[in-house]
């Protein structure tokens, strides 16, 4: 996939994510507020606030993914799988083709090293999608270089830059066939290694620790379960207020069960502010309540409030990724929720458009005084996409 565009603040589908995000929208809010006693807020108060505004936006924007990961996966499957599958079907039957046609007289050398340029470049990329043996094999007639040789010589270079680069020798040996698999392994390799550095360095660390920092380490670990506990004591009074068992009336037991489902699903997820929220929706706690939270369980609170946002930018993240990887984004540019669809949109347009246009070019190899047009018309494509390379060369400060 593609995109040379500017991603949209907004498309055609938004509607449906914002559908999704009224759906799931909570009618309570935590916030500490000032009080007629305490009218300016302390800056763990502080902190608490901008922590749970970061996680309701992180909901909102993980919300927005989840839905449009759906309407996504599913054009992807309906209109934009199809088109490519025929697409490289014709790609195929293209660089078979070329191959023939480099058989017929009229054809200088210098032609034929271009025809050969496109028709590798091609292959190489097929072959990558779908590992057929004889794109390789035409890729091989038609290459200076053997294939495997070439990749061999890749994972080679990025084993030693690798190397260079982390200060390790990682002990694996560049598998010609897998520069994937090679770079998976040497990605296990420096875990190890750096697993076996954390080992070493706790080692030295225990034998050298003077009291004091043995006495800051158990303070560490005491603040860590004093925390948990904190989480815990929220959980148990929900738990003690909505146990259905002890409700002796049935549409309320039914009500009640419904809420330890929320409750019980929040504590599996760490989700303290959601617990929150909930008692605040039972009215269990007020804002007076929250405000006259101590600084030490405001201190626990907060630190459950930041790992719980840890784990919601690493969920956006999860899922933003493979979809930057598959519009081949540049790593400065921002993918957000709203541009997928339109990007993926207009993938599947340039797909409608190639498709015909490559139908025609089949044609052409057919006929020598159309061919050498259009082998002219490639020479003057690489000609200039060589000079794009330079300029940018030419421009980089490094």
């Amino acid at each position: 996939m593609r995109t040379d565009q500017n991603e949209p603040d907004n498309c055609g589908h938004s509607f449906i994510l914002q559908t999704n995000l009224a759906m799931t929208a909570r009618s309570t809010s935590i916030r500490i507020s000032a009080q007629r006693d305490q009218p300016i807020l302390s800056k763990g108060q502080k902190t608490f606030n901008t922590l749970v505004k970061k996680i309701e936006a992180g909901r909102q924007e993980l919300s927005q993914w989840q839905g449009v990961v759906v309407i996504y996966q599913q054009k992807v499957a309906s209109d934009f799988a199809p088109l490519l599958k025929t697409f490289q079907e014709l790609q195929t039957a293209m660089v078979h083709c070329l191959d023939q046609a480099l058989d017929q007289k009229g054809i200088t050398k210098s032609e034929r090293r271009v025809v050969q340029d496109v028709l590798c470049e091609v292959v190489e990329h097929l072959f990558v999608q779908s590992g057929d043996p004889e794109l390789k094999e035409l890729y091989n007639k038609h290459s200076p270089q053997d294939y495997d040789a070439q990749e061999s010589a890749a994972a080679s270079h990025m084993k030693n830059v690798m190397e260079e680069m982390f200060g390790i020798d990682s002990g694996l040996d560049a598998d010609p066939s897998s520069p994937q698999d090679f770079l998976a392994q040497l990605k296990e390799q420096m875990n190890k290694v750096h697993l076996r550095g954390l080992e070493e360095e706790e080692r030295s660390n225990r034998c050298k620790k003077t009291p004091k920092q043995l006495a800051r380490e158990e303070a560490a670990k005491a603040q860590v379960e004093q925390t948990s506990l904190s989480f815990r004591e929220v959980y148990r009074k929900l738990v003690s207020a909505l146990h259905p068992d002890r409700e002796p009336d049935v549409d309320e037991r039914a009500r009640k069960t419904t809420l330890m489902q929320r409750v019980n699903q929040a504590y599996d997820k760490k989700d303290l502010l959601q617990l929150l929220e909930l008692q605040l929706e039972l009215e269990h706690i007020d804002a007076h309540t929250i405000a006259g939270l101590s600084d030490d369980r405001l201190k626990h609170f907060n630190k459950i409030l930041k790992d719980q946002l840890g784990e919601i930018e690493q969920e956006i993240m999860r899922m933003e990724m493979p979809l930057r990887a598959q519009f081949q984004m540049q790593p400065y540019r921002r993918l957000t929720p709203n541009a997928v669809i339109p990007m993926l949109e207009r993938n599947i347009a340039e797909l409608k458009r190639d498709i015909p246009k490559l139908k025609r070019e089949l044609l052409v190899p057919k006929d020598l005084a159309a061919f050498k047009l259009w082998i002219k018309a490639r020479r003057r494509e690489a000609q200039a996409w060589e000079a794009e390379m330079h300029r940018r060369d030419d421009d980089c400060p490094f």
